[in-house]
């Protein structure tokens, strides 16, 4: 007997195949058969008219420390999103070393500044009960209702080898076999690779750059031939040149880590814009180098432009920017003073205007910028008006319009910058840039930037971008992106595919509503931190390994999500 049977739904089963009609029976975690079935189900439902598709795959989130107080991963569980990579950027909550306690306090610090979390969540929402990454992976398993697969973080290797050295300084010789040997022993464990940084916007939380900034190549690299020793393995990895535009020495780094390890590397996120034609070319040439030499390095990009919440109050994009963040760091009084002098608010714009502020330039036009919230009398009415008419009302300059609108909230107004991509041109270059075999649809850090962004409803926008709205990729061929592409890239094993004897991970939707809705910010954090948040419209079901996990787009309260572990769960993709 099947424990659940779909009747007479639209299979669109993930490898770009045309769909088709049929009936799909689940039984003990798989899906048992497709076709025309008579075999009794415990449950039964009608889905004429409804697309069943793969669960799908994020390949790149943040919720490392959200699972352990939300182990539905919301709101990505709502989208669909059935299996989620962790573990990126080079920052993971483990391992620890049981010898310095004190860096558990240090982890939760710097994710809370570099990865935008609550503080008080981190705190007070997850165990620490953990030294070693198998003690962490221990710690999810059982618990989650999506599977989750997680990198090791080379910042956590580096702290617990060379504790607060880690930021500055450089690994002796017995240092560095150390470090390597506790790569191997989390790989051993069921890490699914190496994740690093080089990027010059990550910063502990004592504003220092983050330990893996100042490894060598010689460093990496020695990490990278650890990761083609095992089974099941990838290697993540950012760069400054992620940003905007990669120099020749990165591609030279990023084509010898995936060339030395003999396994895809990816990368986030390819920014496309076509306002700057020759950035999508120069990023994908490095894809180029390494199939040539003997690798593969994967781009991320996002096929849905993500809404941000802006702030000059609390730490956000604008800190970034080459020359703000000491700005933005003053406290407020001083922060207003300073932002108030014509010649700071000129230099600032000189600042992010300039070819070092790579994407962040596109932060600079202020006029463009839509007023969110306000707290004050004076700014009254204000909400949802654009700076740039404010401005032209008060016979000032946009960016100075914007600091005075702010300083009267004592910097709490909520800024919301628009695209300066969102043209048709840009568009036609993105359906362009989706085809390239070293693209892969993704980057929605999920887990991260909780109160600033919301990139988790990505996938459901995006299908309902392509059934009513833009358009520019079939059905078919978005699911497959959505699905086995990024299944094939991390080697899962039996995942990716609507297919029989596979693993019953299944989102069941309704193609005329297919959607996300707006991004809203709600206060459910542990700690009443805030976060943005976005409900899905039309999922009518999701289910993980056979388990219903989302109906008519509310939990269940099932968690039967899967710890996956590389090797058991995950086959090697060789690039040689």
């Amino acid at each position: 007997m099947l424990d659940h049977l779909i009747k007479g739904v639209t299979v669109v089963d993930g490898t770009g195949a045309p769909a088709y009609v049929a009936d799909v029976g689940i039984h003990n975690g798989r899906i048992a058969v497709i076709g025309t079935v008579t075999e009794d189900a415990r449950t039964t439902e009608d889905a004429r008219g409804l697309v069943l598709a793969p669960g799908f795959v994020d390949p790149h989130t943040h919720y490392d420390a959200q699972l352990f107080w939300d182990p539905y991963a919301t709101p990505s569980l709502h989208h669909g999103v059935t299996t989620v990579a962790g573990g990126n950027c080079g920052f993971t909550l483990a391992p620890l070393n049981p010898s310095r306690p004190d860096d558990a306090d240090y982890t939760r610090r710097m994710m809370s500044k570099v990865e935008g979390m609550s503080l008080v969540a981190l705190e007070e929402g997850a165990p620490w009960s953990w030294n070693s990454f198998g003690d962490y992976l221990d710690a999810l398993d059982g618990r989650i209702a999506v599977n989750a697969g997680f990198m090791v973080g080379h910042c956590a290797l580096r702290r617990y080898v060379m504790g607060p050295d880690a930021v500055g300084g450089q690994p002796s010789a017995e240092q560095l076999a150390e470090i390597v040997r506790l790569l191997h022993e989390a790989m051993d464990a069921g890490a699914w690779g190496l994740s690093t940084t080089q990027s010059r916007t990550h910063s502990d939380g004592d504003g220092q750059p983050v330990a893996s900034r100042h490894a060598r190549p010689a460093e990496l690299l020695a990490l990278s031939k650890a990761v083609g020793e095992h089974e099941g393995t990838q290697i993540e990895a950012i760069v400054a040149g992620c940003l905007d535009q990669f120099s020749d020495d990165e591609i030279d780094l990023l084509v010898e880590m995936s060339a030395v390890a003999g396994r895809p590397l990816n990368w986030n996120v390819l920014t496309v814009d076509a306002a700057v034609p020759e950035r999508v070319p120069r990023q994908l040439s490095a894809s180029e180098r390494a199939r040539k030499a003997g690798g593969r390095i994967v781009a991320l990009t996002m096929p849905i432009l993500t809404p941000m919440n802006m702030s000059l109050g609390t730490f956000c994009a604008l800190n970034l920017i080459p020359g703000w963040g000491p700005v933005l760091g003053l406290p407020v009084p001083e922060r207003i003073a300073r932002l108030r002098d014509p010649d700071v608010r000129a230099e600032m714009l000189r600042r992010a205007d300039s070819k070092e502020a790579g994407v962040f330039r596109r932060l600079a036009n202020f006029g463009r910028y839509v007023i969110g919230d306000t707290y004050s009398e004076a700014n009254r009415g204000l909400t949802g008006r654009m700076v740039r008419d404010i401005a032209e009302e008060r016979g000032l300059d946009p960016f100075a319009c914007l600091v005075e609108i702010c300083a009267n909230d004592e910097l709490r107004t909520v800024l919301w910058p628009m695209p300066s991509d969102n043209d048709p041109a840009s568009w036609a270059l993105r359906a362009e840039t989706w085809q390239h075999e070293d693209v892969l649809l993704g980057g929605s850090d999920a887990g991260a930037h909780l109160d600033r962004m919301c990139g988790a409803p990505y996938t459901t926008r995006f299908l309902g971008d392509c059934l009513r709205r833009r358009k520019l990729v079939g059905l078919e061929q978005a699911v497959k992106m959505l699905t086995d592409d990024p299944a094939q890239l991390f080697g899962l094993r039996e995942r990716g595919q609507v297919r029989e004897g596979w693993h019953a991970d299944l989102v069941l939707f309704d193609p005329e509503r297919i959607d996300a809705g707006q991004a809203r910010l709600v206060h459910d954090l542990p700690g009443d931190s805030p976060r943005l948040d976005s409900r899905a419209i039309g999922v009518r079901a999701v289910w993980v390994n056979g388990v219903e996990a989302i109906r008519d787009e509310v939990v269940t309260g099932a968690v039967p999500g899967k710890v996956l572990r590389s090797g058991a769960d995950t086959r090697t993709v060789s690039t040689r």
